[in-house]
């Protein structure tokens, strides 16, 4: 379980992070919906420990994270945008983190190969980042970061960049890989729908503040959110369509 107790994070006068605790059960994904500037960012990197919190904690099953180094908490963080090494084949991009652990051989096919399969990608293995399309990429950046299943995937916007189909598409794999591998996941969006979509359970955040819902109804029933207002758009739709036919 990841447990977060009191993070705190501050810029000169403004607050980026206020005072948030969490906890995360294995294999479950929180989706945090909130505007940009509210926070999210900063919250995913120092969970990450890309960057030190004012005050707080960040532990994994009782054990504390916070003297731990970023590559050692093996807690991913997975931007936007699909970092990978151009001069690598999607292979080797795939097989990096593999080899930094020093993993065999034989074991690095294996995975690799199986890894290939998952993402539909056999095809462009010896292919280089910019032989492919946006979503391929950020196929290989997902598969990069789960292949030797971390603790935590951490996710900021990562499929915000797609058009609606492979975003569609991105989504459903997302899902699937996660719960194959059972690895938790706080994943970060501002769309409503994609929250909803993707989350087991729900959190909003703004202007640092993170409230955590009991309950997937509790999430869609505080006006904050904005389910209710998608629900009135889409109750219109039909309304609209209905009254034309």
């Amino acid at each position: 379980m990841l447990t977060i107790q009191k993070l705190h994070k501050a810029y000169q006068s403004q607050t980026v992070l206020d005072q948030i605790s969490l906890e995360l059960p294995q294999g479950q994904i929180l989706a945090i919906l909130g505007r940009s500037g509210c926070g999210k960012t900063t919250l995913l990197k120092a969970v990450a420990g890309l960057l030190s919190p004012d005050a707080g904690a960040v532990s994994w099953s009782g054990t504390s994270m916070d003297t731990v180094p970023p590559r050692e908490r093996e807690m991913v963080y997975l931007f936007q945008e699909p970092l990978l090494f151009p001069h690598l084949t999607v292979f080797e991009n795939l097989a990096y983190g593999l080899r930094v652990r020093k993993e065999t051989e034989q074991e690095i096919q294996q995975k690799v190969g199986e890894m290939l399969e998952e993402l539909e990608l056999q095809e462009h293995a010896q292919k280089k980042p910019n032989q492919l399309s946006g979503g391929q990429r950020q196929r290989v950046a997902f598969g990069r970061a789960i292949i030797f299943t971390p603790r935590v995937l951490l996710l900021d916007e990562p499929f915000a960049s797609l058009d609606a189909q492979t975003r569609a598409t991105m989504q459903a794999l997302f899902l699937r890989l996660v719960k194959k591998f059972n690895i938790s996941a706080l994943f970060v969006t501002h769309d409503v729908k994609e929250a909803l979509l993707v989350g087991d359970s729900f959190a909003y955040m703004a202007a640092g503040k993170l409230q955590v819902y009991t309950s997937s109804e509790a999430f869609m029933g505080d006006p904050k959110t904005g389910v209710s207002d998608e629900l009135t758009f889409w109750n219109k739709i039909e309304q609209k369509i209905k009254y034309q036919s």
